[in-house]
């Protein structure tokens, strides 16, 4: 008998697989999975290849870094969009979400990614709209581990500044749209 290796699923159903098992903590969560699953499953290409927006929806990894001990949360001062938002980035052509986390904190905040939970905690889709684009993403929220008494460096170019957050401190109304549910769902995690 010929051993034959099992055939690895490709990164598209891997990331289907993930989002799928991502558990919704209200119906706006639940269209989102429900509309991204049927996104991936219509064969239309979910990474970036062209910046600043090509395709015009597209997967992006999100890093929130998380004080478990003191429940604060770092996030970014993004100059392009004006708004504090959890670290991260577009996935790159057939990247696996989590390698971008990784990436992405080394690349913004030279860190290395140590994951609260190993899945995405949240799943986003949302029209973006900036200074050089208008387009949708679609993202994965990770929890990583980190200490707000740790100064991070961050890449200046990208960010005004980052800053540590307890839950009733962050400027809902300059952070990502989603913030107040994510930091709802991350509160019933604890």
């Amino acid at each position: 008998m010929t051993n034959v290796p099992l055939e690895q699923p490709n990164i598209t159903d891997q990331i289907y697989d993930v989002i799928a098992n991502i558990a919704p903590f209200d119906t706006l969560e639940q269209e989102h999975i429900n509309d991204t699953l049927a996104w991936i499953k219509s064969g239309e290409p979910i990474f970036r290849i062209q910046k600043p927006a090509v395709p015009n929806k597209h997967l992006v990894s999100s890093a929130v870094i998380f004080d478990e001990k003191v429940s604060k949360i770092l996030l970014v001062y993004h100059k392009n969009y004006m708004k504090w938002l959890p670290a991260g980035g577009h996935l790159e052509p057939e990247e696996c979400p989590k390698t971008a986390i990784a990436r992405e904190c080394m690349e913004e905040l030279s860190i290395e990614a140590h994951f609260w939970r190993e899945d995405p905690v949240f799943l986003t889709s949302t029209f973006t709209s900036g200074p050089l684009t208008h387009h949708w993403d679609v993202s994965l929220w990770y929890v990583l581990k980190g200490d707000h008494r740790v100064v991070y460096d961050y890449d200046p170019r990208e960010f005004q500044n980052i800053q540590w957050f307890g839950f009733d401190e962050i400027p809902y109304d300059t952070a990502d749209l989603h913030m107040q549910r994510f930091v709802d769902k991350l509160k019933g995690m604890l």
